[in-house]
Parts: structure tokens; C-alpha cells; sequence
């Protein structure tokens, strides 16, 4: 399964670490990432694949969550065929 992620806040020590490592205690693999500071507000997206068999979709969705509510930080994620179908709107 593959997903895009967006993470956005006002920028802190180790947010790249934090949400690292939340999504590989997940089993989720970055597959691309971009990120920017603007004006001390941080952005990220990222691409996340991982094995549907292992991991559902509202597991890793949680996990993130759990993440933004620990951190402050607005972090979202749809699955990639969504975002596709968005952008061809």
C-alpha cells in the first residue's frame, strides 16, 4: 500500500527523527520526501509504502495521529489513489 503524508508546524528539534521513527515502528518504508522551513514553519510530504498484510491503513493512520497530538503538529495521510484521482480533478 503507499500513501502520501504531509506533516506541518512550526518547526521543532527532530521532527524528521520523530515521524522517522514512528513510521518505521509501523513497517512503513519512506519512499521520497520533501521538506522546507517557511518563515519557522515547517513542511514535509513524503511517500510511505508498506505491506497491507502486515499493517492495515487505520493502524498507521492512528500511529500518526497519536504522533500529531505528542508533537502539536498537523500531520495527515491519504492513500496514494486518492491523491492521484484529486489531482486529476
Amino acid at each position: 500500500m503507499k500513501a502520501v503524508i504531509t506533516v506541518i508546524g512550526h518547526d521543532q528539534i527532530g521532527i524528521v527523527a520523530k515521524v522517522s521513527q514512528r513510521l518505521a515502528t509501523l513497517k512503513v518504508n519512506i519512499t521520497d520526501i520533501s521538506q522546507t522551513l517557511m518563515h519557522g514553519d515547517f513542511t514535509m510530504m513524503l511517500m510511505g509504502e508498506w505491506n497491507d498484510d502486515d499493517v492495515q491503513f487505520e493502524v498507521v493512520k492512528q500511529g500518526l495521529q497519536d504522533l500529531a497530538n505528542e508533537t502539536g503538529l498537523s500531520i495527515n495521510i491519504q492513500l496514494q489513489e486518492l491523491f492521484d484521482a484529486i489531482q486529476k480533478l
